[in-house]
């Protein structure tokens, strides 16, 4: 991992006594909350490897609690996270599963509203800094450093130039792009880090053009 500045190291600016277990949990929350585009009914969150032993000390279920309340890791609000979604009718559910994982600060979140269901797996790498590395099944890899649109389309021929010709229109600088697809000519994920916060006219732009399903955006 490359650090930009000694801030990197230190972390940001937090509730909480551990950048890795509750600053990068908390935005692990967040993400998974921008990415379902409302406050759900219900989460269930799955904590693995150092995250499950250590997650009530170090606060990682009120931050990512939080997370989901859409509170920033500085937000005061953060601490009784766990009252106000209690106060709102959220339930939440907290589960410390023994599977193996890849690396051990990880978080799979399920969220859900009517019939709506949406699962994400975060890990978070130090310094409050976090990756996204599943989304509905599908495999990425998202930073959560630069702003980020996520399209789901019909794995079908055009569908990623359209999308590279809109934000190539607005001056939009793609920087990194990758495709995840469950089967040829089935459902297909977009994942692109961008240079710059993507206007919501240009998402309603994306959302109409050929085979797009769904767009939604992480901003930096």
């Amino acid at each position: 991992m490359k650090y930009k500045s000694v801030f990197d190291i230190i972390g940001p600016v937090m509730i909480g006594p551990s950048s890795s277990h509750t600053a990068g949990a908390a935005r692990i929350g967040r993400a998974a909350r921008n990415l379902f585009g409302k406050e759900p009914e219900w989460a269930d969150i799955y904590f693995y490897g150092s995250f499950a032993k250590t997650y009530r000390g170090h606060g990682t279920d009120v931050a990512t609690v939080g997370g989901l309340l859409d509170f920033d890791t500085d937000d005061i609000r953060m601490r009784d996270s766990i009252d106000i979604v209690e106060s709102r009718g959220m339930k939440i559910r907290f589960f410390e599963d023994e599977a193996s994982t890849e690396h051990p600060n990880t978080a799979r979140i399920k969220l859900g509203s009517g019939e709506e269901v949406f699962e994400l797996v975060g890990i978070s790498i130090g310094g409050g800094k976090v990756e996204i590395t599943e989304l509905n099944g599908f495999d990425l890899h998202l930073s959560g450093n630069h702003p980020a649109i996520l399209v789901m389309h019909n794995d079908r021929f055009g569908a990623i130039a359209s999308v590279a010709n809109i934000l190539a229109k607005y001056e939009i600088n793609i920087g990194r792009m990758e495709v995840s697809r469950k089967d040829v000519g089935k459902e297909a994920l977009m994942t692109i880090e961008v240079d710059q916060n993507v206007e919501d006219n240009i998402l309603e732009e994306l959302k109409a053009a050929d085979h797009i399903l769904q767009v939604s955006k992480i901003v930096d």
